[in-house]
């Protein structure tokens, strides 16, 4: 294929496909918005799944590095009370198919496996034209533009280059998470450690609930969800909604905190200190998805990965299926290197298909978990009661 590839977003999903198509021998540029690989933080834990995560990295060649990354035990679950009861816990014997390891860990590898110079940093998208003939030019916020033959926008929930396939946009699911950290916790909150256990906790009620996750060390990375209007979060001192629309919004702590807090009244301390005692100031991710099923008709020269494409609730699948995406793109091009529009055909038609199907087990978990059958629906699942997507808290932001 002698079509260089132009990504737009250097996530996971991004890398992933810049990082096949190395392995394949085909050029890819990927132009990303933050000023360095070190610019913001990276997120918390990502549960890595045999059917699709695992496979991207083995096509990226990268297996045996991710399994380095791999944090032992941390594929433990529990399940609280809101009085701190354990209601369901199962522990990790080593067994499972979802190994735990950190965001910004997996970022580092695939970005060290690709050639100096493939990722351009600082390059926010302003604008993207088609030209014609499947190029398009894309202009950057700097000034600069670049002209392409093959674009792929790998740029997560707003994406710049969606507008070109769909005119679907994200809309607001009535639920937020709010983001917090614990640090030394068996130290400094050895209450709410004990709580938390070895790996991941959810303490949950219709319309809410906290969950938690052991990162390194004692690190305790806590996602307060409640289910609110945005203009509530506003109220409760985070930025205006319409603000957060494409970023996440910081509010002062203190404040938000006890907001927060206030709508737990009653629960157990230790559950609650998740929130009070939070060590960074809390941070709104309010959820956003793109309709279940979304697709687009073929349009010459360019396709979407990820968020971008099939924006959803969280389930623990977001960034495996970025990750596959990314992978399968990568794997469709090189199978078509004199036809890339077949390769792009291969590719969205399964594409469509799997995120269709993951869109609807990620709804029937957020029901689980926050309807009016909460906790029971989401235990049932766990015990085997129920069928279910993943169990993981995690957000491609």
């Amino acid at each position: 294929m002698r079509t260089p590839v132009t990504i737009i977003g250097a996530g996971l999903g991004g890398l992933t496909l810049a990082r096949v198509l190395h392995v394949h021998g085909i050029p890819a540029t990927v132009y990303e918005a933050e000023a360095s690989a070190t610019a913001r933080a990276q997120g918390g834990m990502l549960d890595i799944h045999e059917h699709n995560g695992q496979p991207a990295l083995r096509e990226a060649g990268l297996y045996e590095e991710f399994r380095a990354l791999v944090l032992e035990g941390r594929e433990a679950t529990r399940a609280l009370a809101a009085d701190g009861t354990v209601l369901f816990e199962e522990a990790d014997d080593g067994t499972g198919g979802r190994p735990e390891v950190l965001r910004g860990e997996l970022r580092r590898i695939l970005l060290e496996s690709l050639p100096p110079g493939t990722v351009r940093w600082g390059r926010k998208v302003s604008g993207v034209r088609v030209l014609g003939e499947g190029r398009h030019e894309v202009t950057f916020a700097d000034g600069t533009a670049v002209t392409t033959g093959l674009l792929v926008g790998a740029d997560g929930a707003w994406s710049r280059v969606r507008p070109l396939l769909s005119a679907a946009v994200p809309e607001y699911t009535g639920t937020s998470f709010v983001e917090t950290y614990l640090f030394d916790a068996d130290l400094r909150h050895p209450a709410a450690a004990k709580a938390v256990g070895g790996g991941a906790m959810f303490a949950l009620a219709p319309g809410k609930g906290i969950q938690a996750h052991r990162e390194t060390g004692g690190t305790l990375h806590t996602y307060v969800a409640l289910r609110r209007p945005q203009e509530w979060f506003t109220d409760a001192g985070f930025t205006d909604p319409a603000a957060v629309a494409q970023a996440a919004a910081a509010a002062p702590a203190a404040e938000a905190a006890a907001r927060i807090a206030a709508e737990f009244d009653g629960w157990a301390p230790e559950l609650t200190a998740l929130i009070t005692d939070g060590e960074t100031a809390p941070v709104l991710r309010p959820l956003h998805t793109l309709p279940a099923g979304h697709r687009w008709d073929r349009v010459p020269g360019v396709t979407l990965l990820g968020d971008a494409a099939h924006l959803m609730i969280p389930n623990g699948e977001g960034a495996n299926l970025a990750m596959y995406d990314g992978a399968e793109l990568g794997k469709a091009l090189a199978a078509h290197p004199d036809d890339t529009e077949a390769a792009l055909t291969v590719y969205e038609q399964a594409m469509f298909r799997r995120s269709a199907a993951e869109a609807v087990d990620a709804a029937d978990l957020h029901e689980r978990m926050f309807g009016d059958d909460s906790p029971h629906g989401l235990i049932a699942m766990f015990t085997g009661a129920g069928a279910g997507a993943g169990v993981g808290a995690e957000r491609t932001a």
